[in-house]
C-alpha cells in the first residue's frame, strides 16, 4: 500500500505552485469549511478540492483516505442518532414489531443531516491538508515556514512528524509480513484481529524509539544547536500563483457576500 502524506513526484501546473498559494488555498479551503453548515456547499466544496486534486494527477493518492472518512462518517452517524432528535423520523434502529423496545433508537432528517455536513467538512479539510503535504517538496516546506517567521524548533517537528507517517507505515507493512511468513495465525473474528495487533504493535514502538535516538544524535552531529541557518533561496511568484490567489480571493468574497445577504 503507497504511503500516505508523503510528497508526490508529478508535473503538473498545482506542483509547480508556489508553497505559500497552496498553502493559502489551504487555509481557504478550511475557512470555508469550518463557516459552512449547509451540506450541499460542503459537497461542492468537497468536489472543488477533489478536482483541483485530479488536475495535479493526485486524485488517487487524495482518495486513500476514503475508507477512514467512511469509518468517520458511520460513528457521527451513530453519535448522532443517539443525541439528535429533530426533524422528521426517517425508520428505528429497533423495528416498531420487536415487543417492549420497538421504536427506539429513530433516526431524524437532523441527524443525518448534521452528520453529513461534519462529515464533509472534515473530508474538505482532510484533503485540502493532504493536497497541501503531498504536492510540496520537503525543502519547500521548510523555506515557507522559515519565511512565515515560524520557530525552527516548531519547523522541525512538524517535519519530522510528517516523515514519520509514511516511515511508520512502511515498517508496519513490513512487520505483518514477517509474522505472516513466520505461520503466525492469531484466529479469525475480532478476537484474532486484537490479538494480531501485538506482534506489530510492540517491535514497531521499539523501533521508533531506536530510530528517534538515531535522529537526535544526527541532528546534535550537524550543529543544529548552534544556532547557524544555510541561506535558502527565495521563490516568487508566478502567473499562476497570482491566477489562483486571485480566484481564491473571488470565492471567498462570493461566500461572504452569499453569507451576508
Amino acid at each position: 500500500m503507497p504511503e500516505i502524506m508523503q510528497y508526490v513526484i508529478r508535473e503538473s501546473a498545482f506542483h509547480r505552485l508556489h508553497p505559500i498559494t497552496k498553502l493559502i488555498f489551504a487555509v481557504v479551503v478550511v475557512a470555508l469549511a469550518v463557516l459552512t453548515s449547509d451540506t450541499a456547499m460542503l459537497a461542492v466544496l468537497v468536489g472543488a478540492v477533489v478536482a483541483v486534486a485530479a488536475a495535479g494527477g493526485l486524485v488517487r493518492d487524495l482518495l486513500r483516505q476514503v475508507p477512514l472518512l467512511l469509518s468517520l462518517a458511520a460513528s457521527l452517524l451513530a453519535l448522532t442518532v443517539l443525541t439528535i432528535q429533530s426533524g422528521d423520523i426517517v425508520f428505528y434502529l429497533v423495528p416498531l414489531s420487536v415487543p417492549v423496545v420497538g421504536g427506539a433508537f429513530p433516526v431524524t432528517t437532523g441527524a443525518i443531516d448534521l452528520a453529513a455536513a461534519m462529515s464533509l467538512r472534515f473530508a474538505a479539510m482532510l484533503f485540502a491538508f493532504q493536497l497541501f503535504v503531498i504536492s510540496t517538496q520537503p525543502r519547500d516546506l521548510v523555506h515557507l515556514m522559515d519565511r512565515l517567521r515560524m520557530p525552527v524548533d516548531y519547523t522541525l517537528m512538524l517535519l519530522i512528524a510528517l516523515r514519520f507517517i509514511p516511515s511508520l507505515q512502511l515498517e508496519g507493512k513490513r512487520i505483518h509480513e514477517a509474522q505472516l511468513a513466520r505461520a503466525y495465525n492469531p484466529g479469525k473474528g475480532l478476537t484474532g484481529r486484537v490479538r494480531g495487533l501485538f506482534p506489530i504493535i510492540i517491535p514497531l514502538v521499539s523501533n521508533s524509539l531506536g530510530k528517534a535516538t538515531v535522529l537526535g544524535l544526527t541532528i546534535d552531529l550537524r550543529g543544529y544547536r548552534s544556532g547557524r541557518r544555510t541561506p535558502m533561496q527565495d521563490r516568487v511568484l508566478g502567473r499562476g500563483d497570482v491566477a489562483g490567489i486571485c480566484c481564491m480571493g473571488l470565492v471567498v468574497a462570493g461566500y461572504l457576500a452569499v453569507l451576508l445577504v
